[in-house]
């Protein structure tokens, strides 16, 4: 199969490695992809999100399968044009990927199928939010109601602190995103990444994470897209998991097809964990990232026939054969991170690191130039590793991480804490 697949991250970098893998794969190519990326796979420039341009390039090259990375072209309708032009896509309709493009869309359909949730308010004005936030008061949760690459989220300690959240995101802090805000209930407990995919009818579990989306070490500072994370998640039990689809994933699944959007693809539900009850923080219509990188790891090449049997709708005959370990992701950032970052400073010890199906480091924001890896984003690297236990993991992750000269960068050094 000819496999085209469309990001530039740490995430699609997991993916193309896991398709690679695969022998049913004979051409990969990733749009636009990145330098990690490019040792292995095709690399296309191509505009991800423009429907049309995925399409006429699809069937110029010949693809036979297309899996799409990241949430902003699902949102924009990009696998919405792939299946009119007759194409085998992995991944949600633009109606099904309101589950994570509209936060107030998501507690509807909550609402709707009876999910548990935290409790909230959806506003388009800032008074009326503030007036809610002093009657709540705090802790209390501001989220912005679109995309914001994973950044729209504040959990605010005092009610002055919500307030500046309300007035960052109607005042633009987070572009169109911030238009309309809601502003949820701060639930207690530990909080898991469970993992499904769906064909529209048969939902297939397919893995649980724990990332840590906080900056410093401890959980503390600012929120990030993720600066690691470690799988299974311990937390998520057997009995939670059960109690997670039966309760809360697939009410949504058939409220979403009783609507006529039937959801195909992954989803990546957020939920929060207290005594032994999960609910659901939110949803995520992809792969998580860095979630996605442990998840690969783990699954490896049959990561790719689970793709491919969720977008012929065969999920029913589908299984997951797991490998009883653990793995783990470190993630590399640019220093200044999540804040303002210097672009372009040169990675050093990347030719001398081990890359076999117990340690990738997966490129995220990377380019060639001159010969040298050189960082172009906030995350930059992700040294991923397996190991039979979570410590095995843990270990030979930072061994990677320690091989890695690269002065203008950092990385959390406690990533699976809780579990260990």
């Amino acid at each position: 199969m000819n496999i085209l697949i469309l990001g530039s991250g740490g995430r699609e970098h997991a993916l193309a490695w896991a398709v690679m893998q695969n022998p049913k794969c004979d051409r990969l190519i990733v749009a636009p992809g990145n330098a990690g990326i490019a040792m292995i796979a095709d690399c296309a420039a191509l505009d991800i999100e423009d429907g049309g341009a995925v399409v006429t390039f699809a069937e110029e090259n010949s693809i036979d399968f297309v899996i799409v990375g990241p949430e902003a072209p699902l949102a924009a309708g990009v696998a919405d044009r792939l299946r009119d032009a007759g194409l085998l896509v992995f991944g949600p309709s633009a109606e099904a990927a309101r589950l994570e493009a509209s936060k107030s869309f998501t507690k509807e359909i909550c609402d709707a199928a009876n999910a548990p949730t935290a409790a909230y308010g959806h506003f388009t004005d800032a008074d009326a939010a503030k007036a809610y936030v002093r009657a709540q008061g705090a802790p209390i949760v501001v989220k912005a109601d679109g995309l914001a690459a994973g950044k729209g989220v504040i959990i605010a300690e005092t009610v002055a602190e919500a307030e500046a959240a309300i007035d960052d995101m109607f005042g633009g802090a987070f572009g169109g995103a911030g238009a309309e805000v809601v502003i949820e209930e701060f639930m207690q407990g530990e909080e898991a990444s469970f993992f499904v995919l769906c064909d529209g009818t048969d939902v297939l579990p397919i893995g649980t994470a724990q990332d840590h989306k906080r900056v410093g070490e401890g959980d503390t500072g600012l929120n990030t897209g993720g600066m690691g994370a470690y799988s299974p998640a311990p937390v998520l039990t057997d009995a939670i998991a059960q109690k997670a689809l039966d309760e809360i994933i697939k009410p949504t699944m058939a409220e979403m097809a009783k609507r006529g959007a039937p959801y195909q693809g992954v989803l990546y539900a957020g939920l929060m964990i207290e005594d032994g009850q999960p609910r659901l923080v939110e949803y995520n219509v992809r792969f998580g990232d860095p979630e996605c990188q442990v998840l690969m790891m783990r699954l490896g090449g049959q990561a790719m026939d689970l793709l491919h049997a969720c977008a012929e709708g065969r999920l029913g005959e589908a299984r997951v054969n797991w490998a009883n370990d653990h793995a783990m992701t470190v993630v590399l950032a640019a220093n200044g991170y999540p804040g303002s970052y210097e672009k372009g400073s040169v990675i050093g010890g990347l030719d001398d690191l081990p890359e076999d199906s117990f340690h990738m480091m997966f490129h995220a924001g990377t380019t060639e130039k001159d010969g040298k890896i050189t960082a172009t984003g906030g995350r930059v690297l992700n040294a991923t590793a397996r190991g039979a236990t979570l410590q095995e993991a843990r270990d030979r992750a930072y061994a990677m991480v320690d091989q890695v000269n690269w002065p203008e960068g950092f990385c959390r050094r406690d990533i699976g804490w809780r579990a260990l």
